[in-house]
């Protein structure tokens, strides 16, 4: 059974070891990084360019308003009850 306690304390001691080499490792990496980025003048657009295509959340414009409440909607998706079942013309926008 000793050889088991003896395990789990060199594990623990490997642990800490390895933890402290990333938090070692990480923020020389992040000083090398602020280096350059300093260095050369970057901004957060030249290091994270847009995504291409469509971004989440966009929704795109509305194409269609109930006159009574000012809802809108862009005609894609599950039609609102103020519009479903109904001639969209007249909601146009």
């Amino acid at each position: 059974m000793t050889d088991y306690q003896t395990l789990l304390a060199q594990k623990a001691t490997l642990d800490a070891q390895i933890e402290a080499a990333q938090a070692e490792a990480k923020a020389d990496a992040v000083a090398t990084a602020r280096a350059w980025i300093a260095q050369h003048g970057l901004t957060p657009s030249d290091l994270f360019p847009p995504a291409k295509g469509k971004t989440k959340g966009s929704v795109g414009a509305p194409k269609y308003r109930d006159p009574a409440t000012g809802a809108t909607w862009t005609g894609r998706g599950k039609p609102p009850n103020w519009i479903n079942g109904k001639d969209r013309t007249p909601f146009l926008i």
